[in-house]
């Protein structure tokens, strides 16, 4: 069997590959813990062999799921945003992380920037208008740059503010937080941002909202992600 374009000068197997990148893009580990993990499997790869998949890999398998569910989102996610920032350290210095999730969760962007002012937030909201388009109702915190970036986008009456209202978004960030711990924290901002991608992407792809389904639908969900998963760039 010809293996596809991506793998074509791999000697490993794409579905190792695949299984690499997504236990250290999906769990908190180390890559010293997925190396761990594999062997446990009987297989035997490094650490700098992993790095080197997810590296690789990573953006192209984060491409994929957002192909086939942008227009999906496109569709659905114009509801309700919602939008916050959170502080992280590279290489010892403060940047600021800006995300926006739907009313279902759903991550839609994922931002690093170096300061958290209005040119930073008009930046990072005209990046996900023009990948989503236009939300009804616009949730973030009292942050007096969101209210002049929305200004100059003509979009203020949809701003909404509130002393709970921001806790889906807010609660997004732990995901990302377990992973930060894991890697003990970033180096350089260009490696943030891309990692941040992925794992939004990730994030998305296995995120079943388990609390609202029952165990059944939960068991279907999960397997039919996992099966997608397994698929791609298998074509």
């Amino acid at each position: 069997m010809t293996r596809p374009a991506s793998f074509k000068y791999f000697k490993t197997s794409p579905e190792i590959i695949r299984l690499a990148v997504m236990l250290y893009i999906r769990f908190p580990l180390s890559l010293r813990n997925v190396e761990d993990l594999l062997h446990e499997r009987g297989i035997d790869v490094s650490h700098e062999t992993i790095r080197y998949w997810w590296n690789r890999f990573g953006p192209m398998f984060a491409a994929e799921i957002r192909r086939k569910r942008v227009q999906q989102l496109r569709a659905f996610s114009k509801w309700k945003w919602h939008v916050d920032e959170v502080f992280v350290k590279v290489n010892g210095k403060r940047h600021y992380f800006w995300r926006a999730v739907d009313h279902e969760g759903e991550v839609l962007e994922a931002v690093v920037t170096k300061r958290r002012n209005k040119a930073a937030a008009l930046k990072f909201l005209k990046k996900l208008m023009k990948r989503h388009g236009k939300a009804e109702t616009v949730v973030t915190d009292r942050f007096a740059s969101y209210k002049a970036a929305l200004k100059e986008l003509g979009a203020l009456e949809k701003q909404r503010t509130g002393r709970w209202l921001n806790n889906r978004v807010e609660n997004s960030h732990l995901p990302f937080r377990r992973r930060e711990r894991a890697m003990q924290r970033f180096r350089r901002m260009r490696s943030l941002q891309k990692f941040a991608s992925v794992h939004s992407s990730v994030y998305n792809h296995f995120n079943q909202e388990r609390s609202l389904t029952s165990r059944d639908t939960f068991k279907l969900t999960r397997t039919a992600a996992l099966a997608e998963w397994r698929q791609l760039c298998s074509g």
